[in-house]
């Protein structure tokens, strides 16, 4: 099932390039508080995946807040800055606008500037206020949409991909109506069936008229507050105005025109055949889906659960290695190796060359090690 295949709102939107850290220019996290439950007509689980499908969006704008608490040990030494980790703590605030399959915009705000990717057509736009730097391409004719982002950039896109993992291994239900954004809504509840999950519950609050997912929540097994959630905090239905979506480069902007399909110079050399590049396969389905990789001369000198040896190049290899080597050692009849746990997911790190992962129980991640 896929909600956005039918109706694609803003799954085209934020790139790896525009997704930024975003602390201190948003909302605070209290417009989240849950307000008195409205009276709605009552409506069945499969009801509301129907709205979900048929649901007609003409035109969207708002604020979205986004916050993650996932039990994550210190990683600032393994990302640059900019990199997508940083979405992985705190709170990060974001403008979003729709206007129809071919117009889009989001501004990831923070205190100093801000970040928009903007789609007008054929013409999509990157903009960092920052550097006063640009990026522009123009998708052939035809192209429906650009590449997803690798982290969600609204409720609907986290509530598309929880939806896309119903499968028998997932008990579907309707929660308690919800006031969200000024917007009365139902909620939808997906809940694991595996017992090795470490997701208690996904939780969709859906528009009562719109039938657009307003918020969407994740508890980790044995928590009543939500390991990470993103809501609006205000919504409108109105078709934004066409100038939402031109953008016309500051002056002294440095733009850059991009070849749509074109790769960085790093992903280039790793597609023809980098000894880096990791094989990666997957074991297990639905909930349970654990990945595993392995990365042969990558991470820690030694393998990937050793520490580094005295005088390593700490920047940024050694810093990387001294991190993933204060993880916690673990082993048995599967081997031995790190492991770093969070809220939400397990990854083990052996000594042999592998990262095992999932949004399991370390235990079945010793499972699979054993295989």
């Amino acid at each position: 099932m896929s909600v956005l295949k039918s109706r694609p709102v803003l799954r085209w939107l934020v790139p790896a390039t525009a997704v930024v850290t975003v602390i201190g220019g948003g909302a605070a996290l209290g417009t989240f508080a849950a307000q008195a439950e409205p009276s709605l007509p009552p409506r069945t689980a499969a009801q509301l995946l129907v709205d979900l499908q048929t649901s007609r969006l003409e035109g969207l704008s708002g604020t979205v807040v986004q916050r993650a608490d996932l039990g994550l040990p210190p990683l600032a030494g393994l990302v640059g800055g900019d990199n997508l980790t940083g979405l992985l703590t705190g709170t990060h605030t974001l403008r979003v606008w729709h206007s129809g399959p071919d117009r889009q915009r989001i501004a990831l705000l923070d205190t100093l500037g801000e970040r928009d990717v903007i789609r007008n057509g054929r013409d999509v736009w990157t903009w960092d206020s920052r550097a006063n730097a640009a990026t522009h391409r123009t998708l052939p004719a035809g192209e429906g949409e650009a590449a997803a982002p690798e982290l969600p950039a609204t409720p609907q896109e986290a509530a598309d991909r929880a939806l896309a993992a119903i499968d028998p291994s997932t008990e579907v239900s309707v929660g308690r109506s919800a006031t969200v954004a000024g917007r009365d809504a139902y909620e939808l509840v997906l809940a694991p069936r595996d017992a090795a999950s470490l997701v208690h519950q996904v939780r969709i609050a859906i528009d009562a008229r719109e039938h657009v997912p307003l918020r969407f929540e994740v508890f980790a097994d044995g928590s009543d507050k939500p390991a990470f959630e993103m809501a609006f905090t205000e919504v409108s239905y109105a078709r934004p105005d066409a100038d939402q979506f031109t953008f016309n480069p500051p002056p002294g902007v440095k733009v850059t025109e991009e070849t749509v399909g074109e790769r960085p110079a790093a992903t280039r050399k790793d597609r023809a055949g980098d000894s880096k590049r990791p094989d990666v396969r997957t074991v297990g389905e639905g909930w349970g889906t654990v990945v595993v990789a392995r990365l042969d001369g990558a991470g820690a000198p030694g393998g990937p659960g050793k520490a580094p040896a005295a005088g390593a190049d700490r920047e940024p290899a050694g810093e990387a290695a001294a991190l993933l080597g204060a993880l916690p050692a673990v082993s048995g009849d599967w081997g031995s190796g790190r492991l770093l746990t969070g809220k939400l997911f397990s990854v083990l790190l052996t000594d042999d060359g592998r990262v095992i992962a999932g949004a399991v129980t370390p235990e079945r991640l010793y499972e699979v090690a054993k295989g």
